[in-house]
């Protein structure tokens, strides 16, 4: 019998307002390959709560969806192997933020199956990063 082991994903939850954040946790705190790690409640905190979970991912809300998050770059540079999932409620839209050797920026289904696909999903790395 073979056991084949599932990498999990490890999520930092940082939604604002709290009624977001709640949904999102909804929607994948019973996916069985998705680790919720960590809530933001303090977008001041943030910067601090990424250095101390290390996420794969982290899930913020974005305000204006025609313009990058102001701390997008900055964590991306700082983390290049996480990855930023956006979602705009208002505007019922969302991007998916990467960095191997620039920020990519790349349309999200607004639904629970467009979530679920951008957690998942591995960008493939074009080079390595040193630190």
């Amino acid at each position: 019998m073979r056991i084949t082991l599932v990498k999990r994903v490890r999520v930092l939850v940082a939604n604002r307002p709290r009624l977001m954040r709640e949904l999102v946790l909804a929607v994948i705190s019973d996916q069985p390959d998705i680790e919720v790690i960590g809530e933001v409640q303090d977008e001041s905190k943030l910067v601090e709560a990424v250095e101390e979970a290390q996420p794969d991912v982290l899930i913020l809300t974005l305000d204006d969806a025609e313009k990058r998050i102001a701390q997008c770059g900055f964590l991306l540079g700082q983390h290049p192997h996480m990855r930023i999932l956006a979602l705009a409620p208002e505007q019922n839209r969302g991007l998916f933020y990467s960095a191997i050797v620039d920020v990519r920026t790349k349309p999200l289904e607004s639904s629970e199956a467009g979530i679920l696909s951008a957690l998942r999903e591995h960008p493939s790395i074009v080079g390595t990063v040193r630190n």
